[in-house]
């Protein structure tokens, strides 16, 4: 693709590629769709679904330009029929309309095609002179997104209408351009999809080796033997964006601050919320949100084995609270966990600590992916 220097054509993107000339037409999705709406939710809640039937689409579905169809509910024929006009066909776009994840886009696939959605879904039908897969990647980009938020400015979270859908404004370029971008694009999604399959089969692979080597003798050791518990009161509100030391949370990194709690290795544990129990390894000098335990070594025993014990120990049983889960070190401290000899612990942990090195550097991979694909939504359209 080729920078384009030609102010004088102010109707054309940064990036284009050099066989194509001329400015893209300015319309509204509405001008290019024959069909924009969604369905509706059955009645009973998930008891309504099947394990197999006609495909239902819920809004944990759409994904960034791809499908997400690890959870995928089913309808049956009758509950199908009710819902006909609203069936998918192959390339619909869908949109996400309403709650946290508006804005996110995906295209049918042939495994969908011929399902339904719920009311949370907008399915957009394009008219030939737009490319489907064009519209999908427009709607992610920071041109689409923007106008989406718009709708959604002075507190009004009440969702996207169908008539806000179909007053987007887009620019378009001919047919042909538009497959040669939405192939570009589609390239990219399609290596990210595979770096996320690598992913995956990385982290089951060192889940179930860090199953096997560390429960493969007794339990013979409690984890209030081997590991000493430090809690926190600092507020992620107190957090600074930049500082001298890093501070972590429930999702990783949340800030940074000028004093640290911590100096050295740790396991950081999530005392609180939804992800109560996983854990994580941070070393120097570091701080911790409150919703984080950090536990560090006692006696004769290695750390890094420690915490691959834990990130596989079943936390289970010690959670307490219903709406807002919590653990207590002091109630699963008395759990006993195997700890084999010392240099047998630090040969699991160099085995498990070079498969995690590969997966960090295979998530770093992946954050670059889509750091790319971002970088040519910016550019590739206007």
């Amino acid at each position: 693709m080729a920078e384009n220097k030609n102010e004088k054509e102010c109707n054309v993107p940064p990036l284009r590629f050099p066989e194509f000339t001329g400015e893209w037409k300015r319309c509204i999705i509405g001008e290019l769709s024959i069909k924009v709406g969604s369905g509706v939710t059955p009645k009973g809640g998930e008891s309504v679904y099947k394990t197999e039937g006609h495909p239902f689409v819920r809004s944990q579905n759409v994904g960034f330009g791809h499908l997400l169809l690890d959870d995928i509910a089913f309808i049956d024929e009758e509950m199908h029929l009710r819902q006909k006009n609203t069936e998918l066909k192959l390339d619909d776009v869908l949109l996400n309309i309403t709650g946290a994840s508006i804005g996110r886009s995906a295209l049918v696939n042939e495994q969908i095609a011929g399902g339904n959605v719920n009311q949370h879904v907008c399915i957009i039908r394009t008219k030939e002179n737009l490319v489907s897969s064009f519209l999908c990647n427009f709607l992610l980009s920071n041109y689409g997104q923007r106008q989406i938020d718009s709708f959604q400015a002075g507190g009004n979270r009440q969702g996207l209408n169908f008539e806000q859908i179909k007053s987007i404004k887009i620019a378009i370029p001919s047919t042909k351009e538009q497959r040669k971008i939405a192939t570009l694009l589609h390239l990219i999604d399609e290596r990210i999809t595979t770096q996320n399959k690598i992913i995956d089969k990385l982290q089951s692979l060192i889940k179930g080796l860090a199953v096997t080597l560390t429960t493969k003798g007794k339990p013979n050791t409690a984890i209030s033997q081997c590991l000493e518990c430090h809690s926190s009161t600092l507020q992620e509100s107190k957090v600074l964006p930049n500082g001298l030391y890093k501070v972590f949370g429930a999702n990783g990194l949340v800030g940074y601050t000028d004093v640290s709690q911590m100096n050295g290795d740790a396991i950081l544990v999530i005392k609180d919320g939804s992800g109560v129990g996983t854990t994580s390894y941070a070393q120097g000098k570091f701080s911790v949100i409150g919703t984080l335990n950090y536990l560090t070594i006692l006696g004769n025993y290695d750390l890094r084995y420690l915490y691959f014990a834990l990130s596989v120990f079943n936390f289970q049983p010690y959670k307490t609270g219903m709406a807002i889960p919590h653990i207590y070190f002091k109630d699963y401290s008395n759990a006993k966990i195997y700890c084999p000899p010392l240099t047998e612990q630090k040969r699991i942990a160099n085995v498990l600590g070079k498969l995690e090195s590969k997966l960090l550097l295979e998530q770093e991979l992946i954050t670059l992916f889509n750091q790319q694909k971002q970088y040519l939504l910016g550019q590739v359209f206007i």
